[in-house]
């Protein structure tokens, strides 16, 4: 059995450092270009992986150079790559990050190879997916696909843990699935509108839309969990913050790994709190993505 299923995005990260963004109509220069392995999908399956979570991943790339090295790249953090393939109809997806100085970031992704797989493809990796513990998901991929996933793994016992990131609309019944859901506060106010104004509200509100658990993830503030009628607010750790772009991945991957260890929500939370606590204090999205030792040392330093 796979303790972690992932149904996500792979691309190629071009990530600016500026120290600031411009203005429309307006160019700056002076940026300093990096390039790094991303897109969501494949940061949370590595996440989980170097937590020590058994994790398999379906996606597509393109044929191009850049999709051979990430998929070479998932392999080499311990992600089983056996459902991720090769399509010439489209690049490899691509995601353009500037970071400021304050470590804060702003992303456009091309979706490319990541929207060329839908309910046909993921229904071939049947066998794969009633195998799964957890199935995490996010929507740089279709939606459509997605809802095939959860509906395969909760349907043979598994648990499904959607990252509605980026907002998207979504069937009630993928919501229904979610346990948890987890969003941001941006996301959280693009499901309920006004009434996502206090966090610790919204986490509760959420659960009105049929998911029997509800996150809500608070960046520097930690997250909020929302289980049942009562809500839960776990702080994160102060940290220098370097670079914010793989925190909420950080999280989604600390999440899925202890969730398919056994552990209940109220244990997994924190932890994937401080996980993604140490992802800002480096550059990148995979290259800030912590070992156990790492959670372990800095959870030390907290407590």
């Amino acid at each position: 059995m796979t303790g972690v299923f992932v149904v996500g995005s792979i691309n190629q990260d071009f990530v600016l450092k500026v120290e600031r963004r411009p203005e429309p109509g307006e160019t700056v220069t002076g940026a300093e270009l990096a390039l790094y392995p991303g897109g969501k999908g494949a940061n949370q399956a590595i996440a989980a992986a170097r937590l020590g979570a058994e994790v398999a991943m379906l996606g597509r790339v393109g044929e191009d150079s850049f999709g051979k090295e990430l998929v070479e790249n998932l392999r080499d953090n311990g992600v089983e790559t056996g459902r991720v393939e090769t399509v010439s109809d489209a690049p490899t997806g691509s995601a353009f990050i500037t970071v400021t100085p304050d470590g804060e970031n702003a992303i456009v992704v091309s979706p490319g190879a990541n929207r060329r797989f839908g309910p046909d493809e993921v229904a071939t990796a049947s066998e794969d997916l009633e195998r799964a513990r957890v199935l995490v998901a996010q929507l740089e991929v279709e939606v459509e696909a997605v809802e095939t996933a959860a509906r395969i793994v909760t349907g043979n016992g598994g648990r499904f843990v959607l990252n509605l990131a980026p907002s998207h609309e979504v069937p009630g019944e993928l919501l229904r699935l979610s346990d948890p859901l987890v969003v941001n506060e941006h996301e959280a106010a693009f499901l309920l509108g006004e009434d996502a104004r206090d966090p610790e509200e919204s986490a509760g509100k959420l659960l009105d839309l049929g998911p029997p658990s509800a996150i809500v993830t608070l960046g520097a503030a930690g997250a909020i969990l929302a289980t049942g009628e009562s809500s839960r607010h776990f702080p994160a750790p102060e940290v220098q913050v370097v670079d914010t772009t793989g925190a909420g991945d950080a999280f989604m991957g600390a999440l899925a790994a202890k969730l398919a260890e056994g552990a209940l929500l109220e244990e997994a939370v924190p932890y994937s709190v401080i996980a993604g606590a140490v992802a800002v204090t480096r550059e990148g999205a995979q290259g800030s993505l912590p070992t156990p030792e790492d959670v372990e040392k800095l959870s030390s330093e907290r407590s």
